[in-house]
């Protein structure tokens, strides 16, 4: 694909067809002049400077006449379709891109800096975009076709790739790219107004002290980010089992064991699920537990790693509230073959969570904390929750940003005092209250 077809429009179809016919037949004259079995032999670097030296000798030789910038995007999509991914070479390339969607081989779009917008590019064919898919989830052993139209997996250099296609896809192969950013520290993320230092203070203080912590929020609200974070406060010498369905976080400390649940084979056969991996880990003699996300019967028996010695542990979980988030852990927990009433459940999370940290993400694309709150129900009682900080926004201005304040607010004496058992000083923002206020003390129905 050319220069031009780069930058046509996507109602331009005309130049982008002639140009992916361009890169294909320049794809074959290439396989007609290299030596497999020499490539296979070099490094990828190699490999890929090998190949640009002999279409260029093609290119000279047999032509098109191009100019110099036509010329090199000609070699680098023809190299591109031959080693990588064609079409998505470039964005793969591109740090600032965060996900990848392609809706069919005429629709692609990218997230950055938390907007979603689309790009004037294409796939040449519908079978140029399924050659592409099939050649991504044969890097980890699986495959896509009508009796399996779905593959979830992680690439090996940490992309999470979805695909579903038809007939599941209506409007053709679906693929979704979603790349992980580096891991950022508290400090930075004070630094994007994610959270301020008197938040960051009380957070250390939980961790270092061993609270149980939910870590709740919507899709992309930057639930993972905040975990890995948070995940650096724990001191070096504890030995932490990290637990997760696509490995995502990127712990420093030197004691830390990842375990990742793995589907099952084109036979259905071998799944290891986040449950077998959570049950296992019980038995690794581990400080602290962190669960990527908990989604289903896995949930109970992190409730019951958190409440029987293994204080200190961290896990994440989709939902929209505080509230929410309990709730759906009492739901979550129901889904485990263990048959435990309902009303118990609230038992098991009254025991288990101490506190739970709720993300979002706004209308500008930033993610936010929005409230910090301690769980202070207890036995069968319904959830009861307090909370010691939420971010006040204000209306939103003519450049669409959102701007706002955190509040903070005195945090029940219990609290207090476990923290000052702990050794761990109290943020001077939030104060103690006497008696946890009835009118700060929010129900959730359970």
């Amino acid at each position: 694909m050319s220069l031009r077809s780069r930058i046509a429009a996507p109602d331009e179809g005309g130049p982008a067809r002639e140009d992916g016919h361009l890169v294909a037949v320049y794809r074959a004259k290439l396989l007609e002049e290299i030596d497999l079995a020499e490539m296979s032999s070099l490094a990828a670097a190699e490999r890929r400077v090998r190949l640009e030296r002999v279409l260029g000798h093609i290119i000279s030789r047999e032509g098109p006449v191009l100019s110099s910038a036509e010329r090199s995007q000609l070699i680098r999509r023809v190299v591109d379709e031959a080693l990588g991914l064609g079409v998505l070479e470039p964005l793969l390339a591109d740090a600032s891109i965060t996900e990848i969607m392609v809706n069919g081989p005429d629709s692609i779009f990218v997230e950055r800096a938390g907007r979603v917008e689309q790009l004037p590019l294409r796939f040449a064919s519908n079978e140029q975009l399924m050659q592409t898919i099939e050649r991504i989830v044969s890097t980890v052993n699986r495959r896509v076709d009508e009796s399996n139209p779905m593959v979830d997996a992680r690439l090996p250099t940490g992309e999470r790739v979805n695909v579903i296609i038809p007939p599941l896809a209506l409007t053709g192969p679906t693929l979704t790219i979603r790349r992980f950013p580096r891991a950022y520290t508290l400090p930075e993320l004070i630094g994007l107004g994610s959270l301020d230092e008197q938040m960051l203070m009380l957070l250390a203080a939980f961790v270092r002290a061993r609270f149980n912590l939910i870590v709740s929020g919507g899709t992309g609200s930057g639930k993972t980010t905040l975990l890995n974070a948070l995940s650096g406060l724990i001191p070096s010498h504890e030995r932490i089992i990290t637990i997760e369905d696509s490995a995502e976080l990127q712990l420093q400390q030197e004691h830390v064991i990842r375990l990742e649940s793995r589907p099952p084979n084109v036979e259905g056969k071998g799944q290891i699920t986040i449950r077998d991996l959570v049950r296992n880990s019980l038995r690794m003699r581990p400080d602290r537990i962190i669960v990527g996300e908990v989604r289903g019967g896995e949930t109970l028996d992190m409730l019951q790693a958190m409440s029987t010695g293994h204080d200190g542990s961290l896990a994440t979980v989709h939902a929209n509230s505080a509230e929410d988030a309990l709730m759906r852990l009492q739901t979550l927990g129901s889904m485990s073959e263990v048959q435990i009433p309902f009303e118990a459940l609230k038992d098991q999370i009254n025991s288990a969570v101490d506190v739970v940290v709720q993300l979002a993400r706004h209308a500008d694309g930033s993610r936010k904390v929005t409230e910090i709150a301690l769980l202070v129900s207890h036995g069968r009682e319904q959830f009861r929750i307090v909370p010691v900080t939420r971010f006040v926004p204000r209306p939103v201005g003519p450049d669409r940003v959102v701007h706002g304040h955190f509040e903070h607010l005195p945090l029940p004496r219990p609290i207090a005092e476990k923290l000052y058992v702990a050794n761990e000083p109290l943020p001077p923002a939030f104060g103690i209250a006497e008696a946890i206020d009835v009118l700060n003390t929010r129900q959730a129905i359970g």
